[in-house]
């Protein structure tokens, strides 16, 4: 299952989108080019030895999500299915846990940074508020022009259709692990274990089930049991690598720190909101899914509490 090798037709049909949507076009192409030197900064300060603790902790949180996201796949190596049931209730109890760690260990830590650095709570609040939208900004960038799938949703994006349902779902996967590497890697930008670990243990419990959920969606798609569980685990990788954006992101200026909080708990909302709550209660399992999310948002409030 390959990507079609109708290229010209690929990029007419995104050509085409863009100019369609021009504005959201040059927002994402502008965010690219400054998450591009970001990403590239952060890592050659690591390849070159340079790394501080917030680098450390950040990328050391993004591969515990990389790990966690492997270690719940590797049940579909012997799992053929699970009800559409369990898997809502399994998202649901994700999307709790992502719900309440943007709100506990992003907007609060956002919002009393914001004030500490501009004296006021008024400045501060918008500041937050800013990057709350720009993340939100940022994923409808990425769900309008990446073409991908969902595990119970239809195609989206241009030419979608021009490749394989396998490579849809595998890109999906990767614009929901993205703003979780970013939240962890904003969240330790300061070397703060009291912000960044709950949150990444959070991220890190929710990916096991997420992990499962993929690596069975991508075997009912018609890939092998191994070659799922590989693909679902690889899909992991996000984590690390948008870990090393996000401290990238927040560690310039003083004021991008609470802006960035506030950037990655706007991305991981619209994912909950846009994509994971709806999935969740396609099936007719609202109570589940529901109980399941409450469950999460739960466990991510204890979680703040004891290691916060």
């Amino acid at each position: 299952m390959e990507v079609a090798r109708e290229t010209p037709s690929l990029r007419a049909d995104w050509l085409r989108h863009a100019q369609s949507h021009p504005f959201t076009a040059l927002g994402l192409g502008s965010a690219t080019l400054v998450v591009l030197w970001l990403f590239l900064s952060s890592a050659s300060r690591v390849l070159a030895g340079e790394a501080d603790d917030a680098l450390r902790y950040g990328l050391l949180g993004g591969l515990a999500g990389f790990a966690a996201t492997a270690a719940g796949a590797v049940p579909a190596l012997f799992l053929r299915g699970i009800s559409n049931r369990t898997e809502d209730t399994l998202l649901g109890l994700a999307a709790g846990m992502m719900l309440a760690a943007s709100s506990f260990s992003l907007l609060l830590p956002g919002l009393e940074a914001g004030a500490e650095i501009t004296g006021s709570r008024v400045w501060g609040g918008l500041a937050v508020v800013l990057g709350l939208f720009l993340g939100v900004l940022l994923m409808l960038g990425l769900d309008q022009f990446t073409p991908h799938e969902h595990v119970h949703g239809g195609p989206c994006g241009p030419g979608c259709e021009r490749v394989s349902r396998v490579w849809l779902f595998v890109l999906a996967i990767a614009l929901h692990n993205l703003p979780e590497g970013m939240a962890i890697g904003v969240s330790f930008a300061r070397g703060d274990l009291s912000v960044g670990l709950p949150l990444t243990s959070a991220i890190a419990l929710q990916d096991i089930p997420e992990g499962l959920a993929v690596a069975v969606a991508l075997r009912a798609a018609g890939l092998t049991p191994l070659r799922a569980v590989l693909i679902a685990a690889a899909s992991g990788l996000m984590e690390p690598l948008g870990a090393l954006l996000g401290v990238g992101l927040s560690s310039g200026l003083a004021i991008a720190y609470p802006i960035g909080l506030g950037l990655a708990a706007g991305a991981m909302i619209f994912v909950v909101s846009h994509e994971v709550i709806p999935e969740t209660h396609r099936n007719g399992h609202q109570t589940p899914a529901t109980l399941g999310l409450m469950a999460g948002f739960a466990v991510m409030m204890v979680l703040d509490t004891t290691l916060g």
